[in-house]
């Protein structure tokens, strides 16, 4: 007599739209191949978790999942921090064992080989170079790779807006480094006082922060020419499986998981809204996942949060890679409706009150959690997956499938000869040094305008001269509007002091696409000049500055 588990694994997991093939359930420790357990490709932008202690199979499960998405035509991002995922260039070989394994959960040995391109930050030899400007990395990001607090990065988005303003491209660390110097020099010490109460102690930290990171060798992840997102979406002999390789992770640990997000937030800004597709137009895989949430102010975290709410509906799906769910934060964590969870070991309290937590993470069902996730061995987990319909399968303890394609490293003159024939080699193979921020400072070719530009009807005023609020309202209440909305722009309180807003602060025109702003509505009874100053202060805090979810600059495709 069939169990009730079983029916209910059969019933689960019986999808009418094309899907990935995860293994066979197991039920009363036998293998049941008639259980396939599969995901629809299209729940795939429902994003998903791969959680796991260290070996228990948690990268050959990202192999499986990324080579039968490129079968499908589905693109694929992932980050390679062991060096382990390059194998999926290179076909595996046939063995008895495997072929015996494979039969146990009704499936076939197909060697395959992918379509690979290698990525690397910044200039190396293991791939294709990733590179991003300082100016699109945007302040935010940089803040989080700089470790700064939240006064300090509130200076460094002023500074992004000084350099914007005055028509100073900010390519590398270089510029970035230049444009601090200057401030902080008899030269620039003007502009800085002008510049929303920045102090020269918060400017100085800052350069101080960027030196070391010079010194640290992370100049090459600057620069140009910049990486287009585009060329992760590319299709051929089905999806290409992009891998960024990152060898030297423990180096840089935040950096390296920062630009990811980079990448993210810059799909995110370009592509179009999708709605729900047959199968997504890019799976993402996010490794390392912890490094994004340890340490992260609560502004980066909730950037974090509303993006992978929203990028769904561009047709991206993103799978977070770590030892235990409680790496995520609860917020994000209901947002993913896969998780495949290998073994959980359990050697002290703490461990056992992590379990409780993992547990409570699946549906109720049939399955003694407990006893699948402790007694899962390597190559198998528990699984459940949003159905058709979107609603939750039951937990699935499973025995997975494997890859057709080699498990661990792929030969190194294979490597070598993707990365040499690689379309993208010319494009972005050999940095370039254009005349940007560095080099016009160096040769005083700065444009002819003020830091601080005056209000309408006050033409020629500097930050803190006399302007319309003096008939209207006092400074006083200047300030404490100018400051309402300057947090409702950044996401959190503001720590530059309410004496230090400027009173009169139109926007600054970009460097970018000319935009027409919209002209203001005429306010009622005779007008409210004391909000439109109010406004104006916070587009100068946060409208060129915060550009995209985390502070990204948008940019035109090709």
């Amino acid at each position: 007599m069939e169990s009730a588990l079983l029916t209910s694994l059969i019933a689960g997991y019986s999808f009418s739209t094309p899907c990935l093939e995860m293994g066979a359930g197991i039920v009363d420790g036998q293998v049941c191949p008639e259980a396939q357990i599969r995901v629809p490709l299209a729940m795939l932008n429902r994003h998903g978790l791969v959680a796991g202690a260290t070996g228990t199979g948690k990268t050959v499960t990202l192999q499986v999942m990324a080579e039968q998405l490129a079968a499908a035509g589905v693109p694929v991002f992932l980050a390679d921090i062991k060096g382990d995922l390059s194998g999926l260039a290179q076909p595996a070989e046939p063995s008895a064992k495997l072929d015996e394994r494979l039969a146990a959960i009704g499936h076939t040995f197909a060697p395959r080989s992918n379509t690979v391109e290698f990525l690397t930050l910044g200039d190396g030899k293991d791939g294709i170079p990733v590179r991003a400007t300082v100016d699109s990395f945007g302040p935010i990001l940089l803040s989080r790779v700089l470790e700064l607090n939240d006064t300090q990065e509130q200076v460094l988005q002023l500074v992004f807006h000084y350099a914007n303003t005055r028509k100073l491209p900010l390519d590398d660390l270089g510029d970035l480094k230049a444009v601090f110097e200057f401030l902080l020099d008899d030269a620039g010490k003007e502009d800085l006082k002008n510049l929303g109460g920045v102090s020269s102690a918060s400017a100085s930290v800052i350069l101080r922060g960027i030196t070391v990171l010079q010194s640290q060798g992370m100049d090459p992840f600057f620069g140009v020419p910049e990486f287009d997102t585009a060329d992760l979406l590319r299709t051929g002999n089905g999806g290409v499986i992009s891998i960024l390789e990152l060898p030297s992770l423990n180096r840089q640990p935040l950096l390296f998981s920062t630009f990811l997000m980079w990448l993210l937030a810059d799909l995110f800004e370009e592509l179009p809204e999708a709605g729900d597709l047959d199968k997504p137009k890019l799976v993402f895989f996010l490794d390392e996942a912890h490094l994004l949430f340890k340490g992260a102010s609560k502004a980066f975290t909730e950037a974090i949060i509303s993006t992978v709410r929203l990028i769904r509906s561009k047709g991206v799906g993103l799978f977070f890679i770590s030892q235990s769910p409680a790496d995520l934060p609860n917020e994000v964590l209901a947002q993913l409706g896969t998780r495949i969870q290998h073994a959980v070991r359990v050697f002290t309290p703490k461990d056992a009150a992590a379990l409780k937590d993992v547990i409570g993470t699946f549906p109720a069902g049939e399955l003694d959690l407990k006893a699948a996730l402790t007694g899962a061995g390597v190559g198998e987990a528990v699984i459940t997956v949003l159905g058709e319909k979107g609603v939750p399968t039951p937990a699935a303890w499973t025995r997975l499938t494997s890859p057709g394609s080699r498990i661990g490293p792929a030969d190194a003159e294979v490597s070598a000869g993707i990365i040499a024939a690689s379309p993208l080699a010319a494009r972005y193979g050999t940095a370039a040094d254009r005349e940007s921020a560095r080099e016009l400072l160096a040769a005083a070719d700065l444009p002819q305008e003020q830091t601080a530009v005056s209000a309408p009807g006050g033409a020629g005023e500097t930050a803190g001269s006399a302007g319309p609020a003096s008939s209207t309202g006092s400074a006083a209440d200047v300030d404490e509007e100018a400051r309402r909305i300057a947090e409702s722009i950044l996401g959190k309180p503001t720590t530059v002091p309410a004496s230090d807003f400027p009173t009169n602060p139109a926007p600054a025109e970009t460097r970018e696409a000319p935009r027409q702003d919209p002209a203001p509505a005429p306010s009622s009874a005779g007008g409210n000049e004391l909000m439109d100053m109010a406004l104006q202060a916070a587009n100068m805090l946060g409208r060129e500055m915060l550009r995209g979810m985390f502070g990204t600059r948008r940019r035109r495709r090709r």
